[in-house]
């Protein structure tokens, strides 16, 4: 390969998120000998502006290129080891960009929680992926790293203890301060609509399995009901997140040659607490959407700096074995969810496949068998997150 411009394109980097994800990098690591990175976007005026805005060195190298224009988007894959690109959604604008990444062996990460879009993909450009030496990795903010990285620490830990893994995992949201990105919002609006146009692509959107092609597995449960957990003495309601999640948890089983078991099953809830509260909570959850109305977030937009800061996070993976013993494996984030913990998830994938999983071949992954305790590593150093064993 010949040698690059930079360690890191930001695409998307006018944008909220990609803000962020600049602010991040630049913080964490400055620009240079450690981490080379530029900002991308279709506009080099607004480029500029962003960077003065920020505060940025005016030495941070600007890239412009367009979606509209393949010639530009090759420039930009071209010049780059990794493309981590916060453009969504990621069925409207991202299609060609996974296309040229995979074609020129160029690495890429994204934010994305578009299901059947990823499955396309897969169908479409994993071989060249495979055969370039590229690595494709959805999914690298909160959807779905705490989930994927989560259940892989725990299976870890389980059969280094016991010689067995859990056939079984519930992953339960305890605690959570902060909101959904204005990009996940739009994707889901975008899904949503794509299915509802399309019996396949509805067909897709609701198999557990549909980032595993071939592969049909035993039934899993829905987690779309309220219900009262006597275990945990809460009312447990469905999570908005679930959807990718648990489609990713299972591609990464898929791509570990099934190390949790053909068999293993995944659910992923939020507990609202006990008695009446808890449970009108827990059915106000089940019958609201907090991505869609006048409400929602908006592309672009976020909330403030304090509201990022003062965001958390606390998920639990119950895991059980078919011995019977339970488990449990707690994962906190120290930022909002869809922002200030994703910016920093995302921008330390990106950093991880370059420096540290440098074996992974080519290929679509999720993040477990892609970077796998690399990444957890990175992520507790350096991101605000925790993976810890409880009981």
């Amino acid at each position: 390969m010949s040698a690059k411009d930079f360690d890191i394109v930001v695409y998307g980097a006018t944008g909220f998120t990609g803000r962020l994800v600049a602010e991040y990098l630049q913080g964490r690591y400055g620009n240079g000998d450690e981490v080379r990175w530029a900002m991308g976007a279709r506009s080099q005026a607004k480029l500029e502006a962003v960077r003065e805005e920020m505060g940025l060195p005016e030495s941070t190298p600007l890239v412009v290129a367009d979606s509209n224009d393949t010639c530009s988007m090759q420039a930009m894959v071209d010049r780059t080891k990794v493309v981590l690109t916060t453009v969504g959604p990621y069925q409207v604008y991202g299609s060609e960009l996974v296309g040229l990444c995979a074609n020129s062996g160029v690495d890429y990460v994204d934010l994305c929680g578009e299901s059947v879009w990823m499955r396309h993909m897969i169908d479409a450009h994993e071989s060249a992926a495979k055969a370039s030496g590229a690595r494709i990795v959805f999914s690298c903010g909160f959807d779905s790293i705490p989930s994927d990285l989560g259940i892989f620490k725990l299976q870890q830990l389980v059969k280094e203890q016991t010689g067995e893994v859990c056939s079984h995992i519930s992953g339960r949201v305890r605690a959570m301060k902060g909101t959904f990105s204005g990009g996940t919002a739009a994707s889901l609006t975008e899904s949503v609509k794509a299915a509802k146009s399309d019996p396949e692509i509805f067909k897709l959107a609701i198999n557990h399995y549909s980032l595993v092609p071939g592969f049909t597995g035993v039934e899993q449960p829905n987690g779309d009901k309220v219900v009262y957990s006597e275990e945990l003495k809460s009312w447990v309601a469905p999570f908005v997140m679930a959807a990718i999640n648990t489609r990713n948890v299972h591609r990464s089983n898929a791509l570990l040659g099934h190390a949790y078991g053909e068999d293993f099953t995944y659910d992923e809830m939020m507990l609202t607490g006990d008695g009446e509260k808890g449970q009108a909570i827990a059915n106000h959850v089940a019958t609201t959407n907090p991505m869609a109305g006048p409400d929602a977030p908006k592309p672009g937009e976020g909330p403030s700096k304090e509201e990022r800061e003062t965001g958390f996070y606390d998920i639990a993976y119950i895991g059980k074995t078919k011995s019977d013993e339970t488990f449990v494996l707690g994962v906190k984030g120290d930022r909002d969810p869809g922002y200030g913990s994703t910016s920093k998830m995302i921008s330390e994938s990106a950093i991880c496949l370059f420096k540290d999983a440098t074996d992974t071949p080519g290929g679509i992954w999720t993040t477990a068998p892609a970077m796998g305790d690399k990444l957890i590593t990175r992520l507790e150093a350096n991101a605000g997150l925790s993976f810890e064993l409880e009981g």
